[in-house]
C-alpha cells in the first residue's frame, strides 16, 4: 500500500525536477503552437481587388448548425453581389468548419484566433470587423 505511493511520488519528484518534461507554456508571452487543423474564429477573406470576397450567397448561413450566421447581400452598380450584412455570434459558433467548406469562393476561413473570452454573453461579430482581423493578418505579414 506504501510502495504505489512512494513509487508515485518519486515520479512526480523526477518530472518536476527535470526542466525538459515541463509543459507549462508563457501563456501572454508565448503563443502556444496550434495544430495544423486547428479552426478558431472564422474570417472574411479580402480578394486581390480590395474588396471582401463574399459574394452573400448564403451558403454558410445554410451550412451552419448552430445558425450563428446572418448574410443579407446587395448589388452595387456593377452588379456584384456582396454582403449588406454579415454577422456572427462568436457566442453561438461551434467552430466545426461546415461555413467554410459550403463557400463557394473560399471567402471565410476559420483561423488560428481563440482569444475570445468577454465579460459580455454577445459578441456578434459585424462584416467590419471580421475584415479587420483579416486586414490585420496581412498587415502582420508585410
Amino acid at each position: 500500500m506504501i510502495l504505489p505511493l512512494i513509487k508515485g511520488l518519486a515520479l512526480t519528484l523526477k518530472r518536476f525536477l527535470n526542466p525538459s518534461t515541463c509543459a507549462t507554456v508563457q501563456y501572454p508571452e508565448v503563443r502556444p503552437k496550434l495544430a495544423s487543423r486547428f479552426r478558431g474564429l472564422p474570417e472574411l477573406q479580402i480578394g486581390k481587388d480590395g474588396r471582401e470576397k463574399c459574394v452573400a450567397c448564403g451558403l454558410c448561413a445554410k451550412a451552419c448548425p448552430s445558425g450563428c450566421i446572418y448574410v443579407e447581400g446587395a448589388e452595387d452598380e456593377t452588379h456584384r453581389r456582396y454582403p449588406k450584412t454579415y454577422e456572427l455570434d462568436a457566442f453561438r459558433c461551434i467552430f466545426c468548419g461546415f461555413c467554410e467548406e459550403a463557400c463557394p469562393v473560399r471567402a471565410i476561413i476559420l483561423r488560428d484566433t481563440f482569444e475570445l473570452s468577454t465579460y459580455k454573453n454577445n459578441q456578434v461579430f459585424d462584416k467590419e470587423k471580421l475584415l479587420g482581423l483579416t486586414r490585420k493578418r496581412d498587415l502582420l505579414k508585410r
